[in-house]
């Protein structure tokens, strides 16, 4: 049954990809619709599901309650991204790659794919700590990551300068911190204003898997190929995330369902919103979508090789 749970999540992630692939193929879609929907997903669709996601999910005692284990997400992705710096510069990759090889060597897909999973694995009741994992995954991408990305593009800024204090204050950020202040204060939104925010949020997913497929569709046959990124990338997503978290977690404690889950969500194909902030930000966007595709094949396989070893 697991086994089965586990499929069905990944593979409905694959179908809408094809979807996207298949309307390219039909002239229905091209790349300017690609970066359309980019832009729609990071600057309404993710703040929306940001917000609704954590004033639906906590109050403002259980947020401090269970702000403790916040610590361990947060420090799984920081050691990886450390070990991806040194696996950079040991493997000699190159620079016009460096950031985009770093982020998805540490950063993964902990709402598209890791959400749905951990519903079908563990219900309702583990969207808290998915929660969690997002909200260390996303502020960690979207002030390193997009460093990383933007470098790849020539962007030789530095880390504090105006250009990254703005993307640090992204739409996705601000709508974190919103949302954490509207729990913390036990502010109520009306039903008309999170019925908006659920519908909004909704699109996410589907836009973002669209988008994939047609990137992917423009990917030529023989990019799809093993090579030393590819292993190294599985390597760091598959192996490396899950066992840090693992250790972290057994430093720091927490509850059985806490530690499952943060475990599935470390071992998490790659983030899609890479490939997708890759093509809005002039980086090789079709490497990432590559390395997002076959994660996620590959997933079909760890996931339930994780439910097994976890129990």
């Amino acid at each position: 049954m697991v086994f089965i749970n586990a499929l069905q999540s990944v593979f409905s992630i694959l179908i809408m990809i094809s979807i996207g692939c298949i309307l390219t193929a039909r002239k229905w879609f091209d790349e300017e619709l690609a970066r359309l929907f980019s832009r729609i997903i990071i600057n309404i669709t993710l703040p929306a599901l940001m917000v609704h996601n954590m004033v639906t999910s906590f109050t403002g005692d259980e947020l401090l309650a269970l702000l403790g284990g916040l610590r361990i997400p947060f420090i799984t992705i920081l050691v990886s991204y450390l070990i991806s710096i040194s696996v950079s510069h040991v493997f000699d990759i190159p620079r016009n790659r460096r950031g985009l090889f770093r982020t998805m060597f540490a950063f993964s897909n902990t709402i598209f794919i890791g959400l749905p999973v951990n519903i079908a694995l563990f219900g309702e009741i583990s969207v808290p700590y998915v929660i969690f994992f997002y909200i260390a995954n996303t502020t960690l991408f979207w002030t390193l990551g997009i460093y990383e990305i933007r470098r790849d593009d020539g962007a030789v800024e530095g880390i504090f300068s105006m250009e990254t204090v703005k993307r640090i204050f992204s739409p996705i950020l601000m709508a974190f911190i919103i949302s954490v202040i509207l729990v913390l204060v036990g502010f109520k939104l009306p039903n008309f204003i999170l019925d908006t925010l659920k519908y909004m949020s909704n699109l996410t997913t589907p836009l973002s898997m669209l988008t994939i497929g047609i990137i992917i569709y423009q990917i030529r046959p023989d990019e799809f190929k093993i090579n030393r990124d590819l292993i190294l990338i599985l390597l760091g997503r598959f192996l490396l995330s899950p066992l840090i978290a693992y250790s972290v977690f057994k430093l720091f404690g927490g509850s059985f369902l806490m530690l499952k889950v943060f475990v599935i969500e470390a071992a998490m194909p790659v983030m899609t919103t890479i490939a997708i902030v890759g093509h809005a930000y002039n980086a090789d966007h079709r490497y990432a979508s590559v390395m997002v595709t076959i994660s996620t094949i590959i997933s079909l396989i760890m996931i339930p090789i994780y439910m097994y070893l976890l129990g």
